[in-house]
């Protein structure tokens, strides 16, 4: 994220929950020549546990031609995010959003204190990104990060990166969504910290464009991953069941996330 910082663009990062979402953004990072986040959402350990998550990211990392990182995306329990770090993770996101301006910060800065002994970057976010599913308007100003807030956040909590509101959603969206870049340009100003948009599924790329040259530096993508892999599965299942082996799967399945990865980190203009 700093190097994207000084370059004016954003890594990417792609929330996985399984072997094969690890390891087809890894590939498709490598198609791409370009550094990619691989990140696990808490709920997603009734699936697969923080531990054999961080462990199988971190071998193929190992064995990759390209950086790959690895992120614990919003957890908003002190205790389940001491876990995940035990258990191998090299980045957390602390989510106090939902709760009032000086509980974010004790909330936040608690978990950047205790990760920090372990050589851990923490990301905290203020100004609340919701869901869409959940009917939260992405486009009330109310909701948005204030810059001198931001400033002050950054520096009371100790955060390696900020997650940001300024007109984005969790989830996909039901309108074009228009992000606010004089706000994140102010935001920019304000703070010193690598910036963070969520909520990237459906944001046109023209926006994205903008938005990583005016100071976002790490970029989250979920729902269109997830959702492409149960089509892949449907479409193999639908199509080829029984007139294939049951393996050529995972190479279809692998193939079609492949060449979506490779495709989106193409909005990142870092190369390796």
């Amino acid at each position: 994220m700093e190097e994207a910082k000084k370059q004016n663009t954003s890594v990417i990062a792609f929330d996985a929950l399984d072997y094969n979402t690890i390891c087809s953004c890894i590939r498709g990072a490598e198609i791409a020549r370009r550094p990619v986040i691989i990140m696990l959402y808490p709920g997603m350990r009734e699936i697969i546990s923080f531990r054999s998550f961080a462990a199988i990211v971190k071998d193929l990392a190992q064995k990759a031609s390209v950086p790959v990182a690895l992120h614990l995306d919003h957890c908003t329990n002190y205790e389940l995010l001491m876990q995940a770090i035990e258990d191998g993770f090299t980045s957390v996101m602390a989510d106090g959003s939902t709760l009032s301006y000086e509980d974010n910060v004790r909330f936040t800065r608690s978990v950047v204190q205790a990760a920090r002994e372990k050589g851990v970057d923490v990301e905290g976010e203020l100004g609340h990104v919701g869901q869409v599913a959940a009917g939260d308007v992405y486009t009330d100003e109310r909701g948005f990060t204030l810059p001198e807030e931001a400033a002050s956040f950054a520096e009371e909590t100790g955060v390696t990166s900020l997650a940001v509101a300024i007109g984005s959603c969790h989830g996909m969206y039901k309108a074009e969504p228009k992000l606010a870049l004089d706000r994140l340009q102010e935001i920019r100003r304000a703070t010193g910290v690598p910036l963070v948009l969520h909520g990237g599924s459906g944001i046109p790329e023209d926006q994205l464009e903008k938005a990583f040259r005016m100071g976002i530096n790490k970029f989250n993508v979920a729902t269109e991953y997830v959702i492409l892999y149960e089509q892949l599965q449907h479409t193999f299942y639908t199509e080829q069941y029984g007139k294939v082996s049951p393996f050529e799967k995972y190479k279809v399945v692998r193939s079609g996330l492949e060449e979506y990865i490779a495709r989106k980190l193409q909005l990142c203009t870092i190369k390796v």
